[in-house]
């Protein structure tokens, strides 16, 4: 008889791309070796096989897992059936949110996705595809101009340019973090900067740093 999982078989899984995605954004793919991996994770090496064959197949579950959480959170804002600029909001909430506690799947997401097979490659873009053509008709809604002008898909592609490369200069332990974020993203998205408000009902925390970081450096 074939032996069972594990209770806690699931949370060690977790565990193991949450470091390998650490891993992968501080070294890069080809950098990061499964022995740093095993590592990290307090695993020996044959253990750590036996959740995962190789290091694609890390690198496959931590882009895959990324943006089937992505195309989740935009669902399950659809259901919500909001008016588009509520939605709109909305989406930008919860996926600056999503990047906060996935920051290093999505900085290999960026940077790794180069190094999927042909097949993998497509399915994975697919996800994003379709998570940004739900955006762009979330904008069209709002600005039916923008729809008329064939902007949507550009239009959103500069709001997810705010969002998606924030990894790369936020520090969350500065004086804002990305709960206060958010709805600056979506005040200067929908009404430009004289829209902006200060965040509301926080304490201020002691002053924060922007550094921009060049791209391929750790975050």
């Amino acid at each position: 008889m074939a032996r069972g999982r594990s209770a806690g078989y699931e949370d060690q899984r977790d565990l193991i791309l949450q470091q390998a995605a650490r891993l992968f954004a501080e070294q890069g793919y080809g950098g990061a070796s499964m022995n740093a991996v095993a590592q990290a994770c307090g695993l020996s090496k044959p253990a750590l096989y036996h959740y995962f064959r190789d290091k694609y197949a890390l690198l496959l579950n931590i882009t895959e897992g990324h943006v089937t959480r992505l195309q989740a959170q935009f669902d399950a804002v659809a259901q919500m059936e909001l008016a588009p600029e509520p939605r709109l909001r909305e989406l930008i909430r919860r996926f600056v949110a999503e990047y906060a506690q996935a920051r290093y799947a999505h900085r290999v997401l960026v940077e790794d996705v180069k190094f999927l097979q042909p097949e993998d490659w497509e399915r994975v873009r697919a996800i994003e595809r379709s998570v940004v053509d739900g955006f762009a008709q979330t904008v069209e809604a709002l600005w039916p101009q923008v729809g008329t002008a064939r902007m949507a898909k550009p239009t959103t592609m500069l709001l997810f340019g705010m969002i998606n490369w924030m990894f790369t200069w936020f520090r969350p332990d500065g004086a804002m973090d990305y709960d206060a974020m958010a709805p600056i993203v979506a005040d200067l998205f929908c009404g430009g900067v004289a829209a902006v408000k200060p965040p509301q009902g926080k304490p201020a925390k002691r002053r924060g740093r922007i550094r921009v970081v060049p791209t391929g450096a750790p975050p």
